[in-house]
């Protein structure tokens, strides 16, 4: 089979890209925003000691951790609307997105909270700190420091994620570009750009990362 690219459809075609692109960042952003919030929450209910509490936010935490994703965004897209209320698909792709990033970071961040030596705890709330104090001042910066890798890691896979929620068309970068393979027929230039796209996000958001980190824990040890 002689094969001939044609990396010109790509040029031409370039604003569908650029769309794609932004509502991938859009939905990366905002779920890695409002999903690390949900973290932090289900990770304190998971370490407050409250039976109940931890009992909610483990169901919750198993549930995601066991199921595929792909099935999660179509039980809340399909799922959702079956019962009367209609959700849009860029609605359901961030509901989708921030639940499954939320699960992960929950035991993200509560295993952070965990690796902090319940002296120093103990010595804050001796000082006279209140719970809260010794939660903001002794626990949280040694904890986001032990954490941060893994937090990074995850935050990158959460927008490789947002590739799967063209299946419920919303019109990120790869529903853009199976749209335009649709039309073209160009499969490798196509997904050679959509693939040479997502590493570079991935990288630039490593580089950013490892630039904050430097700048936040350039005295702190991980555990």
């Amino acid at each position: 089979m002689n094969y001939r690219f044609q990396f010109q459809v790509l040029w031409d075609n370039w604003t569908l890209f650029l769309e794609g692109v932004g509502l991938t960042l859009q939905l990366w952003i905002a779920a890695a925003v409002i999903g690390l919030m949900v973290g932090v929450v289900g990770a304190l209910c998971r370490t407050s000691g409250t039976r109940w509490l931890g009992a909610v936010a483990t169901a919750y935490v198993e549930a995601i951790r066991n199921t595929p994703f792909l099935v999660q965004l179509l039980f809340i897209f399909f799922g959702i609307s079956s019962l009367g209320p209609t959700i849009g698909s860029d609605q359901a792709a961030l509901l989708a997105l921030v639940i499954n990033f939320g699960a992960y970071a929950t035991e993200i961040i509560r295993a952070g909270i965990q690796s902090i030596d319940s002296t120093q705890i103990e010595a804050g709330l001796s000082l006279g700190l209140t719970r809260g104090q010794v939660f903001r001042l002794v626990v949280l910066k040694p904890a986001v420091a032990n954490i941060y890798p893994a937090l990074t890691g995850q935050i990158v896979l959460l927008m490789l994620l947002t590739s799967i929620v063209s299946q419920i068309s919303a019109e990120e970068l790869t529903f853009m570009g199976n749209f335009l393979r649709s039309r073209t027929f160009r499969d490798f230039e196509i997904y050679g750009a959509i693939a040479l796209i997502y590493i570079f996000l991935a990288l630039t958001f490593k580089v950013l990362a490892h630039l904050l980190h430097r700048r936040l824990f350039r005295f702190t040890q991980y555990r």
